[in-house]
């Protein structure tokens, strides 16, 4: 397939992504998305009935308005409404295309991605962004049994586990909004958390529904508690009783997610060891220590995932599109 030269190329279209493309396109760049799954692949693979903690106004990007019912929009509302942003401003995205390198330097750069079917395309753009996210990596556990196929490091809908022994390991929003949709749904919860309680970033609206579920005895909790063993039907728990193992179906294993830090030390981006492996970059720009490669999202914090959102992972772009312009087009 032929090679095709664009000013930029964003890697990832997520809404961060996408805000990059908009603000360099606005520049009068010629931009290109790559993703190796589809248009806000994260979102799409959030909970189906996920509703966010933000409000409507603090996820939009381009200066487009989000008009949702809701105080809180949905995942599904936030999916339509990136929809409508691409197709407003005719992005040019190009869906699950997976890049398998970069090569080049600053001014040059090949990115080699193979499509669905293992055909590989290259792309050729002068600068780079990076905009990967993180939720495509889970921390995993590394214990006994955790290859299982009854063990998810995702959570998309309860109706599946009806009746069944679910145990949801995390302490966090994604394990207490999990074992609440789970626990109403009719699935039998039990709660594992190394902590001493549910964590604190639990959001406040949720934290008491789940302490009080708890509390009723509703949903069995064990804090200050590690699983040693997942096995077909049972699940071994190390807790501060001792060791007890519990019949199980399914697990749900929410430890969080993070960053593909091999990919960006593949292109030569450093990680600070001492600053929870950020990307050395530029703060006024973005750009990291590899010219013409520049950070957004999520991947600027680093291990520290709980710092950038959309909400202020969206404003990278105009950082990065002003750089752009002033390196390709002169502008002051």
């Amino acid at each position: 397939m032929s090679d095709m030269l664009f000013d930029v190329l964003v890697i990832g279209a997520g809404p961060t992504g996408l805000a990059c493309a908009i603000d360099a396109q606005k520049e009068g760049l010629r931009v290109v998305l790559v993703d190796k799954g589809c248009l806000c692949n994260s979102l799409f693979h959030y909970p189906a009935h996920m509703t966010f903690f933000t409000t409507p106004e603090l996820l939009e990007i381009g200066n487009m308005p989000f008009s949702s019912p809701n105080q809180k929009p949905t995942r599904s509302e936030a999916l339509e409404y990136y929809r409508k942003v691409a197709e407003h401003y005719a992005l040019d995205v190009r869906q699950y295309h997976h890049v398998d390198r970069v090569s080049g330097t600053d001014g040059d750069f090949t990115v080699h991605t193979t499509d669905r079917f293992g055909r590989g395309q290259d792309f050729h753009a002068k600068k780079l962004i990076v905009s990967t996210g993180y939720y495509d990596l889970p921390n995993y556990l590394g214990l006994p049994g955790e290859d299982l196929n009854k063990v998810h490091h995702y959570y998309d809908e309860p109706h599946p586990y009806y009746g069944l022994n679910v145990l949801v390991i995390g302490g966090k929003n994604s394990a207490a909004i999990a074992a609440l949709d789970l626990w109403r749904h009719g699935a039998k919860v039990t709660l594992v958390h190394r902590g001493e309680a549910m964590h604190r970033h639990v959001k406040y609206w949720i934290l008491p529904d789940i302490k009080n579920r708890i509390a009723n005895g509703e949903i069995t909790a064990y804090f200050a508690s590690t699983v040693k063993q997942i096995a077909e039907d049972t699940v071994t728990l190390n807790t501060p009783e001792g060791e007890i193992t519990l019949a199980n179906d399914f697990v749900f294993a929410l430890t969080g997610y993070h960053p593909d830090f091999e990919f960006l030390e593949r292109m030569g981006v450093t990680l600070d060891p001492n600053n929870s492996r950020c990307p050395v970059c530029n703060v006024n720009t973005l750009e990291s220590n590899v010219k013409g490669i520049y950070m957004a999202g999520v991947v600027v914090a680093g291990e520290r995932t709980n710092e950038i959102f959309i909400e202020n992972g969206r404003f990278h772009g105009a950082l990065i599109a002003r750089d752009l312009a002033g390196k390709l087009l002169g502008k002051s």
